[in-house]
C-alpha cells in the first residue's frame, strides 16, 4: 500500500473493528495482583498478547520477573534506518482484585451491557492494551508500519509497584530499550467536561510514591495497670495527626497549564488561592485532580496486640504517601514532624515523581489526533495522582506521557471506576480511542 493511499484511508483497516473483542478477551483472563505472588500471574495474558502479535507477523518474547509474572516485549517498525529516536508504547497486564459479590456482573466475564464493556481492567488498563493491540494489528496487516522504531511492552505487576515487571525490565533488560527517547502509556487522553466543553487530559507528570510502614515501640504490660509508654497510644496519636493534616496548595508547571485552561473557560485567572475552586469545575474528576495540587498521605492499615488485656510492645501502621514533583523535601520534613518522637518508618516502596515539559512533536501529535476526531474539544496536560510504570522507564532517560484516548459521557464518573466496583468502559469510547491512536501513529 502506498503512503498516499494509507493516509487517505483507501483500503485502510479500521482498528475499531476488533478493539472491543480484544478488550473482552483480556478481561476474561484473570490477572489479579494481590501484592505478592499468590495470584494467577500474568503468564496466560502474556501468551495471549504474544499470539495476537504473532498472528500478524510481529515477533515477541516473554520475560518473567518471577515464575508466572510475565512481560511481553516486541520491536516493530523502524523502516527509516536514520531514525535513532525509538518510541516505547507500554501497558500493564495485571489488575487489582475484585470481589464478585460486590459487582452487578462477574468482574471477569467481559460482558457488554448497556453500551459498556464491563469487567476488572476495563479502564485500568486492558482498554488501552486492546487499543494498542488493535491498532498495531491493523497497521501491520496494511503494511503501515511506522518509520520510527517502536518498542511494544506489556508488563506484569504494575498494580504493586512494577517490581516484577517494568523494574526488572529496566534493570536486567535495558538493551531492549536502546535508543528509546519517548514513552507513551496509561492514564491520559480521556475526556472530562468543563462548562459544556470536552477537555482531554494528557498525563505529563506523576506524583512520587512513599508506601511506608510506621512502627512505635513501648513497654509491654498488663492491660489493667497504668502504662505511660504505650506503643498503641503513641502510634495512634501519630496516625491521627497525619490523617488530619491539611497540606498546602502547590502548583507544578503541568497543573498551571491545566488550571489556566479551565480558568479561561470560567472567565477568570488561575491562582493558588482559587485552584481548589477551579478543580471543582471537573465534577467527579475533582477527586483525583484535587490530589495533584498538594501532597497527600492516607493511613491505610493498623496493627497491634494479640490479647485484650495485654499492652503490646509494638504497634504498626501503613501509609500511602504521594508527593508532587519538586516538593519531596517538604513532604518528608512535614511527615517527620507529624510522626513525632518514638515512631520510626521504613519504605515499602519509594519512587520518585516525574514531570515532562508539555511541548514538542509528540505532544503536537497527540493533540492533532484527538482534534481530528473531536474538533471542538480542548487538550491540556495534567498530573497523575497515582503511579504507573513510567516511573521505571524514565530511569532510562525517556520523556513520558499518558495517552489512552477515550471520549467519555459528561455524566460518567470515570475516575471512580479505577479500582472501583462495576468497572466499565463505553464501547464507543474504546472505538474512538483506537481510531485516535491510529491517527497518532501516523504522526509520530
Amino acid at each position: 500500500m502506498s503512503e498516499a493511499a494509507a493516509r487517505s484511508g483507501t483500503n485502510r483497516s479500521d482498528p475499531a473493528s476488533e478493539v472491543v473483542d480484544i478488550c473482552r478477551d483480556l478481561i476474561r483472563i484473570d490477572t489479579s495482583n494481590f501484592g505478592d505472588d499468590s495470584g494467577p500471574g500474568e503468564r496466560k495474558a502474556a501468551e495471549h498478547v504474544a499470539t495476537l502479535l504473532d498472528e500478524v507477523g510481529i515477533e515477541s518474547r516473554i520475560v518473567e520477573g518471577a515464575p508466572g509474572r510475565a512481560n511481553v516485549i516486541a520491536h516493530w517498525g523502524g523502516a527509516d534506518a536514520s531514525r535513532d529516536d525509538a518510541l516505547l508504547l507500554h501497558g500493564h497486564l495485571d489488575v487489582v482484585p475484585a470481589a464478585a459479590e460486590d459487582w452487578q456482573i462477574d468482574p471477569f466475564a467481559g460482558e457488554v451491557r448497556d453500551g459498556y464493556v464491563w469487567g476488572r481492567g476495563a479502564v485500568d488498563m486492558k482498554d488501552f492494551d486492546a487499543m494498542l493491540l488493535a491498532t498495531v494489528r491493523a497497521r501491520q496487516r496494511d503494511g503501515r508500519m511506522p518509520a520510527r522504531p517502536v518498542v511494544l511492552c506489556f508488563t506484569a505487576d504494575e498494580e504493586a509497584g512494577g517490581h516484577r515487571g517494568a523494574e526488572i525490565l529496566v534493570r536486567d533488560h535495558a538493551d531492549e530499550f536502546d535508543g528509546v527517547t519517548d514513552a507513551v502509556g496509561e492514564v491520559g487522553g480521556f475526556s472530562t467536561t468543563v462548562r459544556g466543553r470536552r477537555l482531554y487530559l494528557i498525563e505529563a507528570a506523576e506524583k512520587g510514591m512513599a508506601w511506608m510502614k510506621l512502627t512505635a515501640r513501648g513497654r509491654a504490660g498488663h492491660g489493667s495497670m497504668i502504662n505511660t509508654d504505650n506503643a498503641v497510644t503513641r502510634l495512634s496519636a501519630a496516625v491521627a495527626r497525619i490523617g488530619a493534616h491539611r497540606w498546602p496548595v502547590r502548583l507544578t508547571p503541568t497543573m498551571e497549564v491545566l488550571l489556566a485552561t479551565v480558568a479561561d473557560l470560567a472567565g477568570t485567572e488561575a491562582t493558588p488561592e482559587n485552584a481548589p475552586a477551579l478543580i471543582e469545575e471537573f465534577g467527579g474528576a475533582a477527586r483525583m485532580l484535587g490530589a495533584v495540587i498538594q501532597n497527600t498521605v492516607n493511613p491505610t492499615q493498623l496493627g497491634a496486640g494479640y490479647k485484650v488485656n495485654v499492652v503490646p510492645t509494638e504497634a504498626t501502621a501503613h501509609l500511602d504517601g504521594r508527593f508532587l514533583p519538586g516538593f519531596e523535601e517538604e513532604f518528608f520534613d512535614t511527615l517527620r514532624e507529624l510522626c513525632g518522637d518514638g515512631v520510626d518508618w521504613e519504605f515499602l516502596s519509594h519512587q520518585q515523581p516525574w514531570e515532562t515539559p508539555y511541548e514538542g512533536d509528540l505532544v503536537a501529535a497527540m493533540s492533532r489526533s484527538i482534534l481530528a476526531e473531536d474538533p471542538d474539544a480542548l487538550v491540556a496536560p495534567y498530573t497523575m495522582s497515582g503511579g504507573t510504570d513510567a516511573k521505571h522507564f524514565r530511569n532510562l532517560g525517556m520523556r513520558s506521557f499518558g495517552f489512552a484516548p477515550l471520549r467519555l459521557p459528561a455524566d460518567l464518573d470515570f475516575t471512580a471506576l479505577f479500582h472501583g466496583v462495576d468497572e466499565r468502559v463505553p464501547v464507543d469510547a474504546l472505538e474512538f480511542g483506537a481510531r485516535v491512536f491510529d491517527r497518532f501513529l501516523d504522526d509520530v
